[in-house]
């Protein structure tokens, strides 16, 4: 009976807020919950969050989504759940509390623990079974961390009493009344401890990180029953029957489903993803090889660079140094200025991911003379977000080995137009921003409305697809050539810096 109720409700938890948005079957939004939640920062290079406030707000913003605009939750065919990714909760399996805050994919408290892993001559086979880098961006050493540093933790663990969960798993585990820990593929991908080609834990990362296999979910693919939600949280019970990490999400909500399409995600950071097919490319240019889905016993995968600092850098413009009030004036200052006066901000304000992967990179304005304004710096800091993706796609297209002739866009900063073109005129390509921008939901959406019919194919889902805008290159390569030569002059003076 799922396919003839009218609506789908994607849960998007992410770094800064929990939201639900409701999709009819034409894939529209009909309705937006959003809900901003605290971020701990408890010593320079940690990030938290207070794992039952990302519980609250997302169960709140459920609640709101259905009431908002009448619906029923009776109406609603299915839940997609999409979720920030490698943030690590550990809980006590009797009690359902978590026994620590969330450790963010930000935190950088394990980097040290990850150099010593890396001196030992580790990298290569954890990349071998995993596709990630050595990285305290990952949650094995952050679950390892809890285990280390939290009273009777490890003894707890040992004795089969916690649960480790990303994101995803804690609201399943929420929504079901601690019947199901739960994770998919994609999620699992991330944690440093799964192999991507066995499609399984990994026994030997297990013992290296020293994390016990009872507190590991159960890995299913993105397109499946995973469990229903209980008659105390919602009216009814709903089943929910889509989960992928937010970037995967992201990928399948741009229906890049053809190997060697791409799309770049700005968010708190950036992400670009590349479909690979049924082949796990391996790179040789410090980029991640990652699950983009499981659908069936199909199996894609992908390209990944993370940016760390992206609409971040722009945030932090704007709250920790009050520069402007609303990030929506950062374009009205950018185009202020005829060029960049050769101010750059290099944004490694947690280190710099991909390409450069440097733990102790520390973010920097350079070029900075008396004619400095608000605006350079401004411009500096969304150029800077463009620079990053350049930097990460070209490293994508050396591993592809083809060029790119376009490239799908999403997320808030996507709405900034200067930033766009700019990006456009860096990659030598056209940049397609979609008219549904909430792509990261909408693929959480359409992995749920597979598995119960509310949508039949693939090739339904593509006829829902449109762009909004399309952005083509205009600038000389002599403009080209000198921007990015500055870029990674100040990138480099960045590296290193945390001693």
């Amino acid at each position: 009976m799922t396919q003839n109720k009218p609506y789908l409700m994607a849960l998007d938890q992410g770094t800064t807020s929990s939201r639900a948005i409701i999709f009819d079957k034409q894939g529209q939004i009909v309705s937006v919950a959003q809900k901003e939640f605290k971020q701990f920062f408890p010593k320079q290079g940690w990030v938290e969050h207070d794992a039952n406030e990302i519980w609250t707000s997302q169960s709140s913003v459920m609640i709101e989504a259905l009431v908002d605009k009448d619906i029923r939750a009776d109406q609603i065919a299915a839940i997609g759940i999409t979720n920030q990714r490698e943030t690590t909760i550990v809980w006590n399996r009797k009690t359902g509390k978590p026994i620590h805050k969330a450790i963010v994919w930000q935190d950088r408290r394990t980097a040290a623990f990850c150099n010593e892993l890396k001196e030992k001559g580790l990298a290569e086979k954890v990349a071998a079974k995993t596709g990630l880098i050595i990285d305290a961006y990952f949650s094995a050493t952050k679950i390892r961390w809890i285990l280390e540093n939290v009273k009777d933790a490890r003894a707890q663990a040992e004795a089969g009493e916690l649960a480790f969960g990303t994101v995803d798993s804690w609201l399943m585990w929420k929504l079901s009344s601690g019947r199901a820990h739960l994770t998919d593929i994609t999620n699992a991908s991330r944690t440093m401890l799964f192999n991507i080609h066995t499609q399984e834990w990994d026994p030997e990362l297990m013992e290296l990180f020293e994390i016990p296999a009872s507190m590991l979910p159960e890995v299913r693919s993105c397109s499946e029953l995973f469990c229903e939600t209980t008659g105390d949280i919602l009216s009814t019970k709903i089943p929910v029957t889509g989960v992928a990490g937010d970037q995967q999400a992201a990928l399948f909500g741009q229906l890049c489903t053809e190997p060697g399409m791409a799309k770049t995600t700005y968010g708190t950071g950036c992400f670009l993803v590349m479909n690979t097919g049924k082949k796990a490319v391996k790179s040789k240019n410090q980029l991640l090889t990652t699950v983009a889905w499981k659908i069936g016993d199909e199996i894609n995968y992908a390209l990944e660079g993370s940016v760390f600092i992206g609409g971040a850098a722009v945030q932090w413009l704007r709250d920790g140094l009050e520069l402007f009030k609303k990030a929506s004036e950062t374009e009205k200052l950018a185009t202020s200025l005829e060029d960049n006066d050769r101010v750059y901000f290099v944004p490694a304000l947690s280190g710099l991911g991909a390409p450069h992967w440097d733990q102790d990179a520390r973010g920097a304005f350079f070029g900075i003379t008396r004619g400095t304004t608000i605006a350079h710096m401004t411009r500096a800091a969304l150029e800077a977000i463009a620079y990053q993706v350049y930097d990460v796609l070209k490293a994508m297209e050396k591993d592809a080995g083809k060029p790119t002739q376009e490239l799908r866009v999403d997320g808030g900063a996507t709405a900034n137009n200067f930033l766009m073109q700019f990006q456009a005129d860096l990659l030598g390509c056209e940049i397609k921003r979609p008219q549904i921008i909430e792509t990261t939901a909408i693929g959480a959406a359409f992995l749920a409305g597979l598995a119960v019919g509310f949508w039949e194919s693939r090739e339904e889902l593509q006829a829902l697809w449109a762009a909004d805008r399309s952005f083509e290159p205009d600038m000389s390569e002599e403009k080209r050539k000198t921007l990015i030569h500055f870029w990674h002059k100040a990138v480099e003076r960045s590296k290193n810096w945390v001693e």
